[in-house]
């Protein structure tokens, strides 16, 4: 009875919990659920309820007064909240992923799950977000349902054919563009990269774990950022940031031209037949003194 019941735990077929809970971590009907929202005691994920507010929350591409906004500036929007989110999680833990909802139901709207590496990391940002507040709001997180996105996700918005639009149940994820990406959640594949080349040397394996490894990073202020600045301000920081020093280093070092390969071979060859030539000399006054070349 007890593996049927395990087996069946948060499918369809569970008449006593939640399956949206257990795979969305939220539910439409919310306390008046027939069944049961059982919320875990420790995750790996949290859920940050209704955190993100954009700027076309009650029309979308308009804003309150009623004029259009451009999608730039919508997406501009939200990579500076997710980049200014991202920075202030990061000091608790290392990331797994990090999802914002794009959903327009109560329960789902601005929905952010954050999945950390280790249960330990989450329970630390637990502790301390609560109770804070993030643009004049107070932070309502807890610990969620949710390991497995795939299953959260609705396959239909991924490939444009949702019908459902903002309602649907599943969760619709806000993308972030992919250089924003590759500077946020690349420094995990570089941290990682150097700590398995540092592992061949026992003294720096140890001093490295001295020095520990806890995911801290050198953030901007949370609590008091100003989100209202200049769109054209924030496209141009974006473009500083891609000429760092950082990029710059990765870049490939330049090839030598076939002239001077040439030149190279061309010298390489000429210093081995003056050696040779050396050789026979030698070969000779040998050959003179005992009868044989040494």
């Amino acid at each position: 009875m007890a593996e049927h019941l395990a087996s069946i735990f948060g499918t369809e077929k569970d008449r006593v919990n939640c399956p949206f809970y257990f795979k969305i971590g939220a539910c439409r009907h919310g306390d008046r659920c027939s069944r049961l929202h059982t919320k875990p005691s420790i995750s790996p994920t949290l859920l940050l309820s209704n955190m993100y507010q954009r700027p076309d929350m009650i029309t979308p591409g308009v804003d309150a007064q009623g004029n259009p906004i451009d999608p730039r500036k919508i997406q501009d929007h939200f990579e500076d909240f997710y980049e200014d989110l991202f920075e202030e999680l990061n000091k608790y833990g290392e990331l797994e992923s990090l999802n914002v909802c794009d959903n327009l139901a109560d329960h789902m709207v601005g929905n952010v799950y954050v999945q950390f590496r280790e249960e330990e990391y989450a329970a630390k940002a637990l502790k301390n977000l609560t109770g804070r507040y993030y643009a004049g709001r107070p932070i309502i997180v807890d610990f969620s349902p949710v390991t497995d996105f795939r299953e959260a996700t609705c396959r239909q918005y991924e490939e444009n054919t949702c019908n459902r639009g903002g309602y649907c149940n599943f969760m619709h994820l806000k993308r972030i563009g992919r250089e924003l990406r590759r500077e946020l959640f690349g420094r995990y594949r570089r941290r990682h990269s150097r700590s398995r080349s540092r592992s061949r040397s026992p003294y720096r394996h140890r001093s490295y774990e001295e020095r520990g490894h806890s995911g801290h990073s050198h953030s901007r202020r949370y609590d008091d950022r100003d989100r209202d600045r200049d769109y054209y301000h924030e496209r141009g920081s974006r473009r500083h940031r891609s000429t760092s020093p950082l990029h710059r280093r990765q870049l490939s070092p330049v090839r030598e031209g076939s002239e001077e390969r040439r030149a190279k071979i061309e010298e390489w060859n000429r210093k081995r037949e003056e050696a040779a030539k050396v050789n026979m000399v030698q070969c000779d006054r040998n050959s003179s003194k005992l009868g044989i070349c040494i």
